[in-house]
């Protein structure tokens, strides 16, 4: 019967945001205006980053792969939702669901460990900035990199492996508007043992794991500034990690209080949602950019760049 009851179902039906006609077509509205400006705010940062020599450190070579991750993790989840929103019919087959699934996983994996990286970054640079460069060689900060591309993508794969072999009842409706584990286990009518040994293996690494490691960095950030003896030295040092720290704060906070609440399409988690996958890719560059000298100094002479290109 379990094995007859998979084999006909083709596609899954995700709820959503709303389902009153009048207030879709405005949420279309808002989320395309968010997507895009999340796109160009963090192709801008690539951009940036790339072209200015002076950003070509280890901070802003870690920056500009946060960029491309939110870039990625935006999109994996907001297209599909603006498609439903316009239509009827909102339903995802079960080959994009556990595909959409996959790549949540290797996009919210990764950021999370790029953003402990980065704050190693400024505890090495902020405790120990006269090793700084010793420290944090190319080497390092390369192995740094694509050691959490790697994490996200081999954490991903472990689970979708597992999630394969699920067995689905004929219960197809995902309270939610993208495809996450959590939902998928609630459908399944076999047994899902490996597949929550694996998920709590994921959270341990990619959430408690990474945490740690922030906290870590950042007490002994706190304890060196605090011994700082002068108001403008600590308020420099400060300044030096407050759009990390900015960053670190939207990303754990919002997806702490998703992933503790139950999977159940109440208002709430729908909000932390949107605010951990949609809203916080859009606010990262934003963030670096408004409270960084550095990049807005870089913005400025890219700009000049490209209108003298145009002039002449």
């Amino acid at each position: 019967m379990a094995l007859r009851n998979h084999s006909t179902i083709q596609e899954f039906t995700l709820l959503g945001l709303s389902a009153s006609p009048r207030i879709r077509p405005l949420l279309f509205v808002l989320f395309l205006g968010i997507y895009l400006l999340t796109l160009l705010a963090n192709l801008t940062m690539l951009l940036v980053i790339r072209t200015d020599s002076h950003l070509h450190t280890p901070m802003y070579f870690f920056l500009s792969h946060l960029s491309l991750v939110d870039i990625c993790f935006s999109s994996v989840t907001v297209p599909k939702m603006l498609e439903n929103l316009l239509s009827q019919r909102k339903t995802i087959s079960v080959e994009a669901c556990l595909t959409q699934v996959f790549f949540v996983f290797v996009t919210a994996g990764t950021e999370a460990c790029l953003l402990s990286v980065m704050a190693y970054d400024r505890y090495a640079a902020i405790c120990h900035p006269l090793l700084y460069g010793q420290i944090m060689s190319k080497q390092l900060y390369m192995l740094l990199v694509w050691g959490s591309w790697g994490l996200g993508f081999l954490d991903a794969l472990i689970n979708i492996l597992l999630a394969m072999s699920m067995v689905f009842c004929e219960a197809q409706i995902i309270p939610h508007y993208s495809c996450e584990m959590p939902s998928l286990l609630a459908l399944s009518c076999s047994d899902i043992s490996r597949n929550l040994i694996a998920l709590l293996c994921s959270t341990l690494l990619h959430g408690l794991g990474t945490f740690l490691l922030v906290f870590l960095s950042y007490a002994r950030i706190l304890a060196t500034i605090l011994n700082i003896g002068s108001t403008s030295g600590r308020s420099k040092a400060f300044s030096t990690c407050s759009s990390h720290l900015t960053a670190v704060t939207l990303y754990y906070g919002s997806g702490l209080l998703r992933h503790l609440m139950p999977n159940s399409g109440s208002a709430m988690e729908l909000i932390f949602s949107v605010q951990y996958t949609v809203v916080t890719p859009m606010l990262n560059p934003l963030i670096y950019s408004l409270k960084n000298k550095e990049v807005k100094a870089a913005l400025k002479r890219t700009l000049e760049k490209y209108f003298q290109y145009i002039k002449y």
